[in-house]
């Protein structure tokens, strides 16, 4: 999941803004703990898709 979706419950306002200090705790753990947690969806999407093409090259070039 990504951070920038959350809301905090401590403020009511995005998890992203860091407004408050449980938001920037959370936004920072959530940084520290998975790379891919500050990815946008469509990043990882075009991350996905151009993994998929070299696999499919790779299995083109060795049939």
């Amino acid at each position: 999941m990504t951070y920038d979706r959350l809301v905090c419950a401590n403020c009511a306002s995005p998890v992203n803004e860091g407004r408050c200090p449980v938001c920037r705790a959370n936004r920072e753990r959530m940084q520290q703990e998975n790379f891919f947690a500050g990815m946008n969806p469509m990043a990882l999407i075009a991350l996905l898709t151009v993994l998929i093409a070299a696999v499919a090259l790779l299995a083109h070039q060795t049939a």
